[in-house]
């Protein structure tokens, strides 16, 4: 049985993987960790509506990893580089599915990865990152004459924008043309911007309602245009991306690993 642990486990996102690693086969919740008291000492179980399992929510990640196989992070940038450290420190397997990462998160995570089986992906649908693959091969094989945007749209509360997966469907773009994206990305228009120049990868960026995640890759040339969409209509496709990086990770040695090879697409 793989043992998994879920910081953050009182959010939406958090309640969602206790529900999914409870269904799958093979796995085990070790246990849970969150900041705000309201949650701390409840049952895990109790938590999502469900029987009791004999598992409190603790305060304290050094525990969890210590408990675990694996731990599962959808929790913001500065708990992502603790959690990152105590990866370093146990030697324990970690997911990350937090966006919006500085660059000082994301050294922390590589620096996990030199003792650690860590697993970051800006998404952690199967069907995304199907989408990602499509988009970085659609950009190697048409022409500069096919201009590319990238058009995503989630609900009211997400904080960062682009979304990270729209951010990487804009490196899948720039990956398959050979070109780098901090060179070729628009994120913004607004005023007398001009013509749109060759070889721009474009975000536009929609926000409202309850939207779990739309994203969009269009590939528009004089006389047609192609579009690929990848549409969530539930946080559950995520989670259960999640729990199988969990499972897959838990039996890996140390290295840096995205959701490509844990579908063994890379």
């Amino acid at each position: 049985m793989t043992k998994i642990g879920i910081v953050g486990c009182a959010g939406r996102m958090g309640r969602m993987l206790i529900r999914e690693v409870l269904a799958t086969p093979g796995c085990t919740l070790a246990g849970g960790t969150e900041t705000q008291s309201e949650f701390v000492g409840q049952d895990l179980g109790t938590l999502i509506g469900a029987k009791a399992i004999g598992v409190a929510v603790s305060t304290d990640p050094t525990a969890l990893f210590a408990a675990s196989d694996a731990v599962i992070d959808f929790t913001v940038p500065a708990a992502t580089k603790l959690h990152a450290e105590l990866a370093l420190a146990s030697g324990k397997a970690l997911v990350v599915g937090t966006t919006g990462l500085g660059p000082d998160v994301l050294a922390a995570i590589t620096a996990a990865s030199k003792k650690a089986a860590v697993v970051h992906s800006a998404n952690m649908s199967v069907g995304v990152n199907v989408l990602l693959a499509l988009t970085q091969k659609l950009a190697a094989t048409l022409g500069a004459d096919y201009d590319i945007e990238v058009v995503e749209m989630h609900h009211r509360h997400k904080v960062d924008s682009p979304s990270g997966t729209a951010l990487a469907l804009g490196e899948a773009a720039a990956k398959g043309r050979g070109v780098s994206l901090s060179n070729a990305a628009r994120r913004t228009r607004d005023g007398q911007v001009g013509p749109r120049p060759v070889g721009e990868i474009g975000f536009a960026t929609l926000r409202g309602g309850d939207v779990v995640g739309d994203h969009t890759v269009i590939f528009a040339a004089d006389g047609e245009r192609i579009e690929i969409t990848h549409k969530a209509s539930s946080r559950e496709v995520f989670a259960k991306g999640a729990v199988r990086a969990a499972a897959w990770s838990a039996a890996k040695g140390p290295g840096l690993y995205s959701m490509a090879d844990v579908l063994e697409m890379s």
